[in-house]
């Protein structure tokens, strides 16, 4: 009797453990840094998948790149693979990445830039409230804003030129600017020009009000995902 009672505890117990061995062991959306000097992300999880890029732990300033992975799978042998958004262009490429070479945490809040409206939220990921709404200018035609989803957060900076405002975020889509190296990265900024907001006026960047700036400085930290959107 003890021995059939204690046979169906562990049947009973077995779909769970099942389950949660299954599951990722970080949740999606997340972001952190490398942490080996180089990392090859490739096209499918897997060792032996087509190599797309190699990142580097440390950026060109000295500072640590922060990654964004935004869905995990386990390859044929069971270790756990990140699919990582990747900046500059081609905007929107994904590659793959080992995760044990990476070391992450869930991202907390999420931008989303309305660009036809000419707004920007900060929504918290977890429940979806919406932290912060505010107008902003966007790009002119011609050097539009790039549209994407799961972009994000690659360094932030205290501006000394007064036209960028209180307060810059860098992201990781590139602009369609074409003198910049790359197309350069567009941002989002405070202004000296707060007339122009709900414009489009800009190369590529989106210009906020400088006290927008700076909740955002509060609001979002490296590797926060930005959406842009039609």
């Amino acid at each position: 009797m003890c021995v059939r009672a204690l046979c169906l505890a562990v049947s009973l117990a077995w779909p769970a453990a099942a389950e949660a061995a299954s599951a990722p062991p970080v949740g999606m959306p997340a972001t952190g840094e490398l942490v080996s000097s180089h990392l090859a992300v490739r096209a499918a999880p897997g060792s032996h998948a087509r190599l797309l890029r190699v990142l580097r732990r440390f950026r060109q300033d000295g500072q640590f790149d922060v990654v964004l992975a935004v869905r995990a799978q386990r390859a044929a042998d069971g270790a756990w693979w990140y699919e990582l958004s990747l900046p500059g262009r081609p905007n929107g490429q994904r590659g793959w990445v080992r995760g044990d070479l990476v070391d992450l945490s869930p991202a907390v809040n999420r931008i989303v830039v309305h660009v036809a409206e000419r707004r920007i939220e900060v929504r918290r990921i977890s429940d979806d409230r919406v932290l912060l709404s505010a107008a902003a200018a966007v790009g002119k035609p011609g050097t539009e804003t790039p549209l994407g989803r799961d972009y994000y957060i690659q360094a932030r900076y205290v501006p000394s030129d007064p036209f960028y405002g209180t307060f810059v975020l860098v992201t990781s889509a590139s602009s369609k600017l074409p003198d910049w190296p790359d197309g350069g990265f567009a941002g989002i900024h405070g202004t000296d020009r707060p007339g122009l907001l709900g414009e489009a006026v800009s190369h590529g960047c989106v210009r906020v009000s400088n006290a927008v700036a700076r909740a955002l400085e509060r609001l979002a930290p490296l590797g926060s995902p930005v959406d842009l959107l039609p």
